[in-house]
């Protein structure tokens, strides 16, 4: 695909396009670069988000997804903990309000959080935070069902974060304990339901280029279905000790900026963050991820891995030029 060939404001859809920018090198991967600079600023604003997210119940998962520090099925050293107080999580959000983040997700291990005493306790810290505070409240629960969804929504939850985590043809060689279709009927749940839904993936787990596209373009057509993605965080494989893919990545921070920069073209008007991996995989490109499309990153620490140090990130950000979007 030249450049000239793409026109701005148009999704891409043809995986031989994406390819292209998949693999594109030098004065190439500057102009696919630059077209899609153009595209987050026609659709999503000269400013970036921030987001942050609290690891409100950790370990001692039954899914055995291949990546994951949480699975009962692996033994890592990763905490194990029982859900957090309502204080702790009010006061987290508060803190990563401070740190100017806009968006704060309440994240849960286990295949989902069921009607009772726990749900209760997330629904109690989701409306104080709506109520106090200018954050908006997200949470990370596992597979959804329609009560817990409408709970969610009318206690304030704004968004539902459910991520697919790669494309289906890859899924059965990353998790067999659920299938790929009760993730999708997740994001219809949350999208019945009124809330927003942040749903993407994790790449460098062994995936193919083509199969990077499928991903992007699997969340492409749920936009088409009228399941509209609202945000794609794209997060890069930070290898766990312990977990069977313990040896693996691969991924350079050319293939992270030139990943970003697809998602950016196949979903131009949807908003793209960059969360996890990115310090390990990114390294000293991590301010290019703006360059290349993305509207937004994850700040603080993740589920069991810290995160930069905040002052890191805010510097990366003032030498960068880019403003933080604080309404």
């Amino acid at each position: 695909m030249q450049i000239k060939d793409i026109a701005l404001g148009r999704t891409l859809t043809r995986k031989e396009q994406a390819l292209d920018i998949l693999c594109a090198k030098g004065s190439d991967l500057t102009r696919y670069l630059a077209e899609a600079q153009k595209l987050r600023e026609k659709y999503r604003g000269d400013t970036i988000s921030l987001c942050a997210i609290i690891n409100a119940k950790s370990g001692q998962c039954p899914e055995n997804c291949r990546f994951c520090a949480q699975s009962a099925h692996y033994r890592t050293e990763a905490p194990v903990f029982p859900l957090k107080s309502v204080h702790e999580i009010v006061e987290d959000a508060r803190k990563a309000q401070a740190q100017g983040a806009r968006c704060y997700g309440i994240v849960t291990s286990g295949t989902a959080i069921t009607q009772g005493a726990e749900l209760e306790r997330i629904l109690e810290a989701i409306h104080i935070i709506r109520k106090t505070l200018s954050i908006a409240p997200s949470a990370s629960l596992g597979i959804l069902s329609k009560d817990t969804a409408s709970a969610l929504a009318s206690a304030g939850c704004l968004t539902y974060h459910h991520n697919l985590e790669t494309a289906r043809s890859f899924f059965p060689t990353i998790c067999t304990t659920h299938d790929y279709d009760d993730d999708i009927a997740t994001i219809l749940t949350a999208k019945e339901a009124g809330m927003k839904v942040c749903s993407g993936g994790i790449l460098g787990l062994g995936e193919s280029m083509e199969q990077r596209f499928e991903l992007a373009d699997t969340l492409r057509a749920l936009q088409l279905r009228a399941l509209q993605v609202d945000s794609i965080p794209l997060n890069f494989f930070n290898p766990i000790p312990g977990t069977p893919l313990e040896h693996h990545g691969d991924l350079t921070p050319m293939d992270c900026i030139r990943a970003i920069c697809m998602f950016r073209f196949i979903l131009p008007n949807r908003s793209i963050r960059v969360c996890g991996g990115r310090e390990v995989n990114l390294r000293n490109f991590q301010s290019w991820i703006f360059m290349a499309g993305a509207d937004g990153m994850m700040v603080g620490n993740y589920l069991t891995v810290n995160g930069r140090n905040l002052q890191e990130d805010m510097q990366m950000l003032s030498d960068a030029e880019v403003t933080i979007n604080a309404g």
